[in-house]
């Protein structure tokens, strides 16, 4: 008779191993193996024939006429821009991010107003009851929207429901972690139970054309909960972001199959729900009626969109023998650091015996590697005290001889900075196009920019 095998899964990775151990020797986290059912062992494995038993299929051309995937508008623009232009029948999209963020807030508006523009819509909530979900469609206003909701966690009960009639243009599932399989032994929330809900419900997503949108949970260090290869199974993978004690929400696409990545949509958290904000530049800037020492506004790009953001810096002296501090908010801190280096070795400025904080105002993070001249720029002015004009933006990227290299989409930024009333720019010299009427200031070195700012060249 066929012995059980025991085996254990880990909860972060994955991974299998057959005995338990507190360490997964994969991904190095601690406490994640749990038991679950495993197969039997056969005392032997027959070989299998591959070239017969098999179904045939038929192979098609890269110039084979196919009619491409048709979108359906959520009715929420800045989310569609995210997501390329709307959701795609038969397409599965998962969307993740901290507790209390607003997914599900923006998934009810935009399955409320899909419903309201006569396509049919369900809700189902693992989390909630549905008159839960009732009082909070009420509370935004959509109480009246024609959207078929339901509580359950059972994934073959969800399927036998949706498939005795009609099925649906959009399928919400919140969240995936409250989903469990019968075909599966485990708990909700397992690896092998999120794998095999999503499994079941996007092979429905295909083969009745409808859109599914799955809510995931996130871990503490931000990614989503769960294994990995769920992000590899679904078309689109969303990340909402944003502090609980702000009221501004991005919505980051981080992979999409039926269009680009790294677009972004942002919102606001108002009383009647996510608002969106169509002129996100306005949204990170300050209001700049003179100048103040240690700011700079930086013209940076999310994907096809220009995003103006203020950079401010601070730099405090200390008293000989004091440790020095470095705090960033919002850029990465090593990128500081070498910014820091490059400005002490070639140009002979001293941050050594000084505390620098550095922040990206409103919350945003910024990654894009042209920030560093607006950050230098920060920096020399708190330095020397002497503030960069306010009708001036600055962007390029430093080497580590010193060189300002060019960035991509130059003249995209200048324009969003012109639209929003900037007059000049400090640029890499190397660039030399411009359409959109800025004054430009181009430097080929960090030298020559230093100079230009404490007013020496």
């Amino acid at each position: 008779m066929a012995k059980p095998q025991k085996r254990y899964v880990c909860q972060a990775c994955g991974s299998v191993s057959h005995r338990w151990a507190g360490q997964c020797a994969d991904c190095a986290e601690w406490n994640t193996l749990v038991e679950e059912a495993g197969g039997t062992v056969t005392p032997f494995q027959a070989k299998h024939n591959l070239q017969s038993g098999g179904r045939a299929f038929q192979l098609v051309g890269l110039d084979a006429e196919i009619a491409l995937p048709e979108r359906m508008p959520s009715g929420i623009a800045e989310l569609d821009r995210a997501l390329g232009g709307g959701f795609v029948e038969g397409s599965a999209t998962l969307i993740g991010g901290d507790p209390g963020i607003g997914k599900s807030t923006l998934l009810l508006q935009a399955a409320a107003k899909m419903a309201l523009a006569g396509l049919p819509v369900v809700y189902v909530s693992g989390e909630e009851a549905a008159d839960q979900v009732r009082l909070r469609a009420r509370r935004l206003g959509l109480g009246n929207a024609p959207l078929q909701l339901a509580a359950a966690t059972s994934t073959r009960d969800i399927l036998t429901t949706l498939g005795q009639g009609r099925p649906p243009a959009l399928l919400v599932i919140d969240s995936i972690q409250t989903m469990h399989s019968d075909l599966i032994e485990g708990a909700p929330g397992t690896v092998s139970q999120v794998r095999a809900s999503a499994q079941e419900l996007i092979r429905f997503a295909k083969e009745r054309g409808t859109a599914v949108v799955l809510v995931g949970h996130v871990t503490k260090d931000g990614s989503i909960a769960g294994p990995r290869v769920l992000e590899h199974m679904v078309d689109t993978v969303l990340s909402f972001e944003g502090e609980r004690s702000h009221q501004y929400r991005i919505l980051r696409a981080i992979k999409n199959r039926f269009g680009g990545t790294d677009e972004i949509g942002v919102f606001a958290m108002v009383a009647e729900g996510l608002a969106e904000i169509s002129n996100p530049s306005a949204l990170f800037l300050t209001q700049r009626d003179e100048g103040v020492t240690g700011t700079t506004v930086f013209p940076a790009l999310e994907g096809t969109r220009p995003v103006l953001v203020e950079i401010q810096a601070l730099v405090v002296r200390l008293a000989s023998g004091a440790t020095p501090r470095r705090a960033v908010v919002g850029w990465d801190s090593g990128r500081l650091a070498m910014v820091l280096a490059v400005l002490e070795a070639r140009c002979g400025l001293s941050f050594s015996t000084s505390e620098v904080y550095l922040n990206i105002a409103g919350g945003y993070r910024v990654q894009d590697p042209a920030a560093d001249m607006a950050v230098a720029a920060a920096l020399v002015s708190a330095l020397s005290e002497r503030p960069v004009p306010v009708d001036a933006v600055a962007f390029g990227e430093i080497a580590l001889s010193g060189e300002i290299r060019p960035v991509a989409h130059g003249a995209l930024r200048l324009k969003e900075a012109s639209k929003l009333g900037f007059e000049r720019a400090l640029v890499p010299a190397a660039m030399t196009e411009d359409k959109s009427g800025l004054k430009l200031a181009g430097f080929k070195t960090l030298g020559a920019f230093v100079d230009h700012m404490l007013g020496r060249g």
